[in-house]
């Protein structure tokens, strides 16, 4: 979910089978009210007339509660008489508000009102051109009504359900919460099984084809330490694909985005240090301008892949979806990187030329 501009979402549900059923729950948002039946002493004022499986009851307009107040709410079945029921959890300071309430009224019967606000589009023509016109409409039911036993804490059931299809649908509704305002869908797009091979297929490409030239730049330039910076270009690679997989991270595309820049960012470091090396060549032998080339160039490497770790990190903290996927990629190609082109490199440099005479 990613916020768009100032007053809209764009929200992508990967693997879902069933647009429509997503597309329906997704304009659906609901609420509870919870209230006690009218006494015999309530003032006409105070009463409203409610229908109920088929005939009229008399209802207190004072709300005791809304599902504003539900953390939890789960489908279950009563295990007496074996019917549908919801299981429901309230905050602290709901299970306060309808423990007072019904501490006192032991006997009386408490409705259940389930509202459901019903977005409705409706296209009107405005200087001959149409424009849609969003608006919502509140269907109120009374769900239950049932008598209340003893004083209620933060738990408890709601029976007297239609079926498990409706008690299915009244925890999902209460689980998902009260929405601030009504939810019109602006645009809706499918992205098919096609389209997403195809694009990891030519994130898979871009890899290859990034990866290659980087290896033969590195060979090309540099020679020998071109050829030790690609064994640990592709021991960075297999690292990182290997902690992924042991960290259970799915490879999505703009993970692969990260692979890309990571197979970049792998060779900096070596580019840094056989620089330094090339330096260091012109004032002192081939083994010491080896050992002071990784030495000096270290402090170097380890501040520019700490910034962009912080910056990564900042990402993945406040990022969500598409960034999020790249983040989590890129910190622990920074990771990788650093200990293939640091330590790596420098194992398979000494074993070269450390023990050579020259």
């Amino acid at each position: 979910m990613q916020k768009l501009g100032g007053s809209r979402i764009v929200i992508d549900l990967p693997g879902v089978q069933d647009a429509a059923e997503a597309k329906r729950k997704l304009d659906k948002f609901a609420n509870l009210e919870f209230r006690l039946e009218a006494a015999a002493d309530d003032r006409p004022s105070e009463i409203e007339e409610w229908p109920y499986q088929g005939r009229p009851v008399q209802l207190n307009r004072r709300v005791i509660l809304t599902g504003d107040r539900v953390v939890h709410a789960a489908q279950s079945r009563d295990p007496e008489t074996g019917l549908p029921e919801v299981v429901i959890k309230l905050d602290s300071q709901g299970g306060d508000m309808i423990h007072d309430a019904t501490a006192p009224n032991i006997g009386r019967r408490m409705a259940v009102i389930f509202i459901e606000h019903k977005p409705i589009v409706t296209v009107e023509e405005v200087d001959g051109e149409r424009v849609e016109r969003h608006s919502s409409r509140a269907d109120k039911r009374v769900i239950s009504l049932a008598t209340i036993q003893s004083a209620l804490p933060y738990s408890f059931r709601i029976t007297g359900l239609a079926g498990v299809g409706e008690a299915q649908e009244l925890a999902f509704l209460l689980r998902a919460g009260a929405l601030a305002a009504p939810m019109y869908i602006v645009e809706e797009r499918t992205v098919g099984a096609t389209l997403g091979e195809e694009n990891i297929e030519r994130g898979m490409l871009a890899v290859g084809a990034g990866l290659v030239l980087v290896l033969i730049f590195m060979a090309f330039y540099y020679r020998v330490f071109g050829l030790v910076a690609n064994v640990a270009l592709t021991l960075n690679l297999v690292i990182l694909i290997a902690v992924m997989s042991l960290l259970g991270a799915t490879l999505t595309l703009p993970g692969i985005a990260g692979i890309v820049l990571t197979v970049g960012m792998a060779v900096d470091a070596n580019v840094l240090i056989f620089s330094r090396i090339r330096e260091e060549l012109k004032k002192r032998s081939l083994v010491r301008a080896i050992h002071a080339g990784y030495d000096r160039a270290f402090l170097t490497i380890m501040d520019a892949n700490v910034t962009t770790l912080f910056v990564a990190l900042v990402l993945l903290t406040i990022g969500s979806g598409a960034v999020k996927g790249f983040a989590i990629t890129l910190s622990i190609g920074i990771v990788t990187s650093m200990f293939t082109a640091i330590f790596g490199s420098r194992v398979a440099v000494d074993l070269i030329y450390a023990g050579r005479r020259v």
